[in-house]
Order: C-alpha cells, then structure tokens, then sequence
C-alpha cells in the first residue's frame, strides 16, 4: 500500500483535478506526496507546442523558478497543502521522466488526470498515461475530467468496484480494493464478468439473460458456468476478505469493459480498480483492451495495479 505518491501534472484543470486525489490517497495512507511537472528544457525558454495546449490553459511558466512557484500554486488551489507535498521539476520526455523518478524515489502510487477532446478521450500529455499503464513501476491512478472537483479534504469514497479475472494483476487490485475499502468505510462490490460466444447458437449472451434464444443444453451450460464462477468468486472473497467494509459479489455474462462501465454508472461508483492486465495469452489481451477501453470511458477514476 503506498508510502510515496507522485502526481505529475501540466498545470490544465485535469491535472489539478488529479492532484486532489493524489493528496486525498496522501491522507487516507499517511503517505508523502510529491507534485511533478516535466518540461521540455526549462531554461531555455522553450514551451510545449500549440497542438499540445488548448486556448483555455493557462500560460505556460518560462523558468524554474516560476515553475516551482506554479507547482506551489497549483497545490494550494487544489487544497492539497495539508500534506506538505514536496514539488519536483525535471526536463525531458515525460512518460520516461515520471517513470524513472516512479522507481527512484520510489513512489508506490501515481496519480495523473485524463482529458476529454475532440469528442474521444484523449489522455494526458498524450500519450503519457498509455505509456505509463503499460511500463509504471507501482499501481496507477487515472483521474478523468468528469471526477468531482471538491478540494482534497472533502473527498470521500462510498462505493468501490473491483473487476476481477482470477489473474495475479487482478487479485492484487482485489486486495487493495479492500484494503483501500477499509480506510475509507466504503462499501466494495467484486465483480466477475464471464466472457463467451455460444458457438452453436451464434448468440452473443446478454446481461440480462444469457440463455435468451438458446437451446436447453446450452442454457444449462450457461447456467452452470455462471453457478461456477459465483462459486469460484465467493471462495476467491474468503480468502482475502478483511473486516470493516461491506462487500457485494456481482457475476454478469457480457464483455468485460461493457459490465465494468454499465456497473460503475449504475451504482454510481466512487472509484474503479482493476488489475492492468490479465492471466496470458488470449486473455491477456482480451483483458488488457477491457482496461484500456475501461480507462478511456469511465466516469469516475480508475486505479489500475500490477502484480
């Protein structure tokens, strides 16, 4: 669980966003925060391109020091000063930057904001966040703009959703579900989504009914896969259980990243989090894409761990 989270941000309203939760996780594990802006050759002048800001960003600091001081600004609007976070200015590559500073200093958790543009979510500083999901050395924490602007004392979470998939990645995000669930006396429901096409019916199951229009043999095998993948999850649930939060097993026949979306909306979840990749083979890229697809769309923020 996190001792040290490092939030990087690019001063939009996005990354301000995601500073909150960055110093609300702060509080929640008595963890070190530090507040990370990478820039491209600080000292020369040199800003980032107009195809990577939008006419509402504010202007871009044009020294170190100025940086530091918007750093230092941006912690207050956030209301993030009660942790005393520590600011950090480095120059280069992002994704590269925040990854090696993720593992010197090192940092347990990140914590970055999403944009919405263009009609398609557009993650930030491009493609960092993608990047980042793929080689973070520590769980990830993506924030999207439609996430509540309260200040970092006022964040509170009521409902955690955990997908899981039985693989390493995913029980490890069980885990700090629940742990995460304990510290904030929230309610977590795990949730199973059991991906298959009936080859002998040509039926996409339903989430509703996933026997709808199959013969009897198939609806009896569907129902005895859903009978076993409740089995398999209550059993997964004792083991790792821990007292002090509620908890709602869900299994549902559907796409992975469709259940996981349509569940958080409808429940209204305060936060998603999932493992960020699956067992192997096959799945690992039908769960990979589920993440991706999951990151991109989701209301609320979605904390995505490693084994």
């Amino acid at each position: 669980m996190p001792t040290h989270v490092l939030c990087p941000i690019d001063f939009s309203p996005a990354s301000l966003r995601a500073l909150r939760y960055a110093a609300a996780f702060a509080v929640w594990y008595d963890a070190r925060l530090e507040v990370l802006h990478v820039a491209p050759a600080v000292d020369s002048g040199l800003v980032p391109t107009p195809a990577d800001r939008r006419e509402d960003d504010p202007p871009y600091p044009r020294s170190r020091e100025a940086i530091v001081a918007a750093i230092e600004g941006a912690i207050g609007s956030a209301g993030a000063g009660g942790v005393n976070p520590t600011a950090v200015v480095l120059e280069g590559r992002a994704h590269e930057r925040i990854a090696h500073r993720a593992q010197a200093a090192p940092a347990d958790l990140i914590v970055m904001g999403t944009h919405g543009r263009s009609g398609v979510q557009r993650l930030l500083l491009g493609s960092v966040t993608e990047t980042l999901m793929r080689t973070a050395p520590c769980p990830l924490l993506t924030v999207p703009p439609a996430a509540p602007a309260v200040g970092a004392a006022a964040l509170t979470l009521d409902r955690i959703l955990c997908p899981i998939d039985h693989s390493p990645s995913s029980l490890a995000a069980l885990r700090y579900a629940l742990d995460l669930g304990k510290r904030t006396d929230s309610g977590v429901t795990v949730l199973y989504a059991l991906e298959y096409m009936d080859p002998d019916d040509h039926l996409e199951v339903s989430p509703l009914d996933p026997c709808h229009g199959a013969s009897v043999e198939s609806r009896r095998r569907h129902e005895h896969l859903l009978d076993h993948a409740r089995a398999r999850l209550h059993a997964q649930l004792e083991a790792v259980a821990v007292s002090g939060s509620p908890i709602e097993a869900v299994v549902v026949a559907d796409r992975a990243y469709k259940a996981i979306l349509r569940h958080a909306a409808e429940s209204r979840a305060d936060l998603i989090v999932m493992g960020a990749q699956g067992s192997g083979g096959l799945e690992l890229l039908l769960y990979g894409s589920n993440t991706q697809h999951v990151v991109r769309a989701a209301t609320c923020p979605v904390l995505t761990v490693r084994a």
